[in-house]
């Protein structure tokens, strides 16, 4: 069951930015550690969402997109250097149906006839390391890993050890970059994870081996020392290029076996140029030997053969229009399902793990397997005990696909309906599958992403206690809740016992931390993390109820007002949750405040550990009333969209002088936005305000209606 996109802007931008950050995170497990965490179905799982709610809100575009990137960007010892052409990822396709569609965009981009013949190339999707080899005047100089695609990392030392690249190649253009897969064939993997685990029984030391093939090429290129990855059986194989002064031919096949007679390996099994029927063949028999080829692969790539038609197909986002990857599907094998765990994650999603009896699928021993969410482990109805089929989607992290054993007396698995960590009650909102913890900061799972939300620039904003800081004071039981946060000076002697810090750095962060014993309300609400409740969402709510205690007793009769609304006889659940958000946004009565937010206070305050966690902190800090003094103006009781660069004033303190002119300032332009203040570098929001016919203004006219109202 996927989950509905989101309902308003503020919740989209802030699911892009969770997005963003858990795409970059698993971007940089699977390319630099070369440690992937989920699978590539979830993964990509992963980017068609981003992508869908892009597309439905898409003024919320953020400068960090994960739908422009390629790989993740290099870290580490080795040396960073730009590609002098960017090495772009392929698109994926998983059914024939897939690579039809992929030849139709084709024709409708050249705008072909349906008659029109298009040839192809196909050969096998190699699981290694993208690298790209640059020669010049037919010596080897450079070699770069693919990286972000824009910036790869300087491996020329260690490619120099790989005996299938050649030192020098003949009949080359003046610059030729060679590109293809750096491997480590199986029979050669499982030859240094027998060596590895035996030099560690010689020296006492913890034996490091790699999970796959994949994982052992990649570990070993990026060596820091080039001796180690000498000692590796490395290979490569050719299947495209980068810069060149001149192609050695107008085709893909006819450059491709230029590339062979160089000296180059390149996969026997690669085959063109194909019509569509013949790729398609090509497919079912690279797939018929996948498993007994060398090398582990995970798919074919089709290319566009003609040269110049891959010229003028050009390139969409991260990938090319002329190339597809037609991915396989997962290899299968059956085990027994031993326990079901649940995890708490860094959001506090609650996430099933199967625990299996181990089990090899596709060369590598699984013990552990994705269950996703509780709607999940319902649709496959499995148990402990169960038989199960398992596979590895996209070849990395195994789920279970199929049930095996018959529905018997046992009962079904319980879900929990309270956090395994802390104890809080986990709930899932209407028209969601997954399920969260609402201990919040009192969860040992989420408590570190959550204090630095509660002390980030745009909450409390406590100069000074950074990620570093905070989680030494966790490590050391300082604190548990914010409100320790204003407790730290009982630990001040111990403090200045401690590496690394000094009397006047003690007494700067506790003086930045005093500071804020008066925080502005509507901050402290948003530090909180309450779910749907932002930054503006949460002056909106105070500019209505002005003191936290009225937020309090808000919730209470949200809390009320669900209890006493139960789901009526024969009402669906889509029409109990739309009546529910009616009546609480009503009683809300905060223009832009939907039921959304009323239930998620709701949810906060049912937890007594939320309340206990709420009147500690607020035993410590004493925030004024929330009021905002308007002056009247032309902007008066209107909506704006500050962007692009302000030059005489930061972006928090225009919009307080907009809030002190009685407007409401938005995150993006939409057909409510009455007025766009726009500075250099404006990009989309203008665009959208052009679309929609809204006014726009220089920061020159904002400065003059702001002292006008003076």
């Amino acid at each position: 069951m996927t989950s509905a996109l989101p309902r308003t802007e503020e919740e989209a931008a802030a699911e892009l930015a969770r997005l963003a950050d858990e795409i970059a995170h698993h971007n940089r497990r699977y390319h630099d550690d070369d440690a992937p965490e989920i699978s590539d179905s979830e993964f990509d799982a992963l980017m068609r969402r981003n992508t869908a709610i892009e597309a439905e809100f898409p003024e919320l575009v953020r400068a960090d997109t994960p739908s422009r990137k390629v790989g993740a960007a290099p870290a580490g010892h080795l040396a960073k250097i730009a590609h002098a052409r960017p090495m772009f990822s392929l698109d994926n396709g998983f059914a024939e149906e897939d690579v039809t569609d992929f030849l139709g965009r084709v024709r409708r981009f050249l705008n072909l006839g349906e008659d029109a013949a298009i040839a192809l190339t196909a050969e096998p999707k190699i699981d290694g390391l993208s690298c790209s080899l640059r020669y010049e005047q037919g010596r080897l100089v450079q070699a770069l890993t693919r990286g972000d695609g824009q910036i790869g990392e300087d491996v020329t030392a260690n490619v120099r050890t790989i005996r299938d690249i050649p030192q020098e190649i003949a009949g080359a253009p003046a610059i030729f970059e060679v590109r293809g897969e750096v491997y480590m064939a199986k029979d050669d993997f499982a030859a240094l994870n027998t060596r590895l685990l035996a030099e560690a029984g010689e020296t006492g030391k913890e034996a490091r081996q790699f999970a796959n093939p994949r994982n052992a090429a990649a570990g070993s290129l990026r060596q820091k020392d080039a001796s180690v990855t000498a000692s590796r059986p490395l290979r490569f194989l050719a299947w495209g290029w980068g810069e060149v002064t001149a192609l050695p031919g107008e085709t893909q096949t006819q450059v491709i076996a230029a590339i062979r007679g160089m000296g180059f390996p390149v996969s026997e099994l690669f085959a063109g140029p194909l019509a569509l029927a013949a790729a398609l063949a090509q497919y079912r028999t690279i797939e018929a030997q996948r498993a007994d080829l060398p090398f582990d692969i995970d798919g074919v790539v089709y290319k566009i053969d003609r040269l110049d038609w891959q010229t003028r197909l050009g390139f969409v986002g991260r990938a090319p229009r002329w190339g597809l990857a037609h991915k396989f599907p997962a290899e299968r094998a059956q085990t027994t399902l031993r326990a079901i765990d649940i995890q708490v994650g860094r959001t506090g999603k609650l996430t099933p793990v199967a625990r299996l009896e181990p089990v090899t699928v596709g060369g590598v021993v699984v013990t552990n397997a994705t269950l996703h969410n509780a709607d999940e482990i319902a649709r496959l109805g499995v148990r402990p005990g169960d038989r199960v089929m398992l596979q590895r989607a996209g070849d990395v992290i195994p789920q279970i696909v199929e049930n095996l054993t018959l529905a018997e007396e046992r009962p079904a698995f319980a879900f929990p309906d309270h956090c395994p960590r802390c104890g809080s009650e986990a709930v899932a909102e209407e028209g969601e599958v997954d399920v969260r913890c609402t201990g919040g900061l009192i969860c040992p799972a989420q408590r570190l992403e959550r204090f630095k939300h509660f002390v980030s620039r745009g909450a409390l904003d406590i100069e000074g206690l950074g990620e570093k800081t905070l989680v030494e004071f966790l490590d050391l039981g300082w604190i548990a809740e914010p409100a320790d946060i204003f407790r730290l000076a009982a630990h001040r002697e111990e403090w200045l016992e401690r590496e690394g810090w000094q009397a006047k750095s003690v007494d700067a962060l506790l003086a930045a931390i005093e500071a804020k014993r008066t925080p502005d309300a509507a901050r402290l609400l948003f530090g909180l993390g309450i779910r749907h409740v932002g930054a503006i969402t949460a002056r909106d709510l105070m500019k209505r109820y002005t003191t936290l205690v009225a937020i309090q007793t808000l919730a209470d009769e949200c809390i009320a007002l669900r209890d006493a609304n139960p789901a009526a006889l024969g009402e669906s659940a889509q029409k109990h949750r739309a009546r529910l958000d009616k009546a609480i946004t009503e009683h809300i009565g905060v223009e832009n405040v939907g039921g959304a937010v009323g239930q998620a206070l709701a949810d906060f305050f049912h937890e007594p550990h939320n309340r206990a966690l709420w009147d500690d902190l607020l035993g410590e800090v004493a925030p004024p009333p929330f009021i905002v003094e308007t002056r009247a103006s032309e902007v008066s009781g209107k909506t704006l969209v500050f962007t692009g660069s302000l030059e005489t004033l930061s972006r928090d303190e225009a919009k307080a002088q907009a809030e002190s002119l009685g407007a409401r300032v938005a995150g993006s332009v939409s057909a409510k936005t009455d007025l766009v203040i726009a500075g250099p570098g404006a990009g989309s929001k203008l665009k959208k305000a052009a679309e929609l016919g809204i006014e726009v203004i220089s920061e020159g006219k904002w400065a003059e209606i702001v002292a006008a109202a003076e």
